[in-house]
Order: C-alpha cells, then structure tokens, then sequence
C-alpha cells in the first residue's frame, strides 16, 4: 500500500473534495485519524459505557462517509463533523425510548430564586464541574448540543445559525433558554 505523502498535509476540504470525487476509502482513513478521538469523546457523553461510545464513533463515521458529499463548506469542517456527531447521538437518544433522557426538573414557571432570568456566561463557568456534568446528563440532548458547541467546540454564532438552520436571534434565544435550563437543574442538585 503507497500513500500519498502529502494526505497529512492536506486541509480537511482538500480531503473531503478528493474523497467525494473518488469515493477513496483510504483519504477517508485521514479524517478518521484527525476525529476519531473528538467523535468517540462527542459519543460518549451521550452514552452510559466505553463499548456503547465506541459503537455510536463507529456509527457515526459510517454514515459520515455516506454523507460527506452534502458538506457544502459553508462552515468550518470541523464544525460540521462536530453538529454532525451531536445530531446522530441527539437521534439516537431519541430513538431508543428505554434511553430517553427525562427532564426532572419543574417547569420554568416554578423556578428557583437561585436562577436569574439573564444568565451570564460567567455564571455557567462558575459551577463545579461535577455537579454540572450531572446537570448536563438531566437537560434535553437538543439542550446539551448547543450548550456543547458553543461552550466546548468554541462554535461561533454566525456557524450555529448555518448549522441549525435558523435565525442569529433564534440561536440566541435557544443558548440562553439552554443556560436557564441547566443553572435550573444545576441548582436543584445537592
């Protein structure tokens, strides 16, 4: 087997171009080195065990392949690979009933005097990690999804908006109902 000495060198659309075009497996190989580790850790926040994760990567990049001709770059690829791994995991939470994440939580109306109506980024930062990890696993997986990319994959709001489909303000307003709802849970565990 000769590789191509210059794959590695190679930007993320270069690659992506040269797989769709040739449907070339062994390219693809690259981009399973360069994501393998940040989709397995993506798969596994959404899952109860190391084999589940494992499986979910495995998954993930399966369909990846079949779908990396829609990358349209409009938005970095790494951004994409990333919303890409949340929407099959969010999917796949929903899917599987025996799994389904249940929200604990009161409604909003029955807030506690700890949750402010405007939470600050400071304020998410804050939390022990712990406890928020926690938190984290109680809110809804559309909820961790955004709260991840924008906070975790430092996603910018101009990539959400391509990426969910939707308005700059709606991402906005989907952030901000996201931080009331963990700071909610959050407070509410001992």
């Amino acid at each position: 087997m000769e590789t191509n000495p210059t794959v590695a060198q190679m930007t993320d659309e270069e690659l992506v171009q040269n797989i769709v075009k040739g449907n070339n497996i062994l390219l693809f190989e690259e981009i399973y080195d360069r994501y393998s580790k940040a989709i397995y850790n993506k798969c596994r926040s959404f899952s109860k065990s190391n084999v589940e994760a494992e499986d979910l990567t495995q998954d993930v990049f399966l369909l990846l392949f079949v779908k990396l001709g829609s990358f349209k770059g409009r938005s970095k690829f790494s951004s994409w690979v990333y919303s890409f791994t949340y929407n099959f995991c969010v999917n796949y939470v929903n899917r599987n009933k025996a799994r389904k994440i249940s929200d604990k939580s009161d409604p909003i109306s029955n807030t506690s005097e700890k949750v402010s109506n405007d939470v600050d980024d400071d304020s998410l930062f804050e939390m022990r990690f712990v406890k928020f990890k926690k938190a984290l696993q109680l809110i809804s997986p559309e909820d961790k999804t955004i709260l991840l990319l924008k906070y975790q994959d430092n996603v910018s709001i101009k990539e959400l908006t391509i990426l969910m489909k939707v308005s700059e303000s709606a991402v906005k307003m989907r952030l901000k109902r996201a931080k009331t709802r963990i700071l909610e849970i959050y407070n509410k565990l001992p």
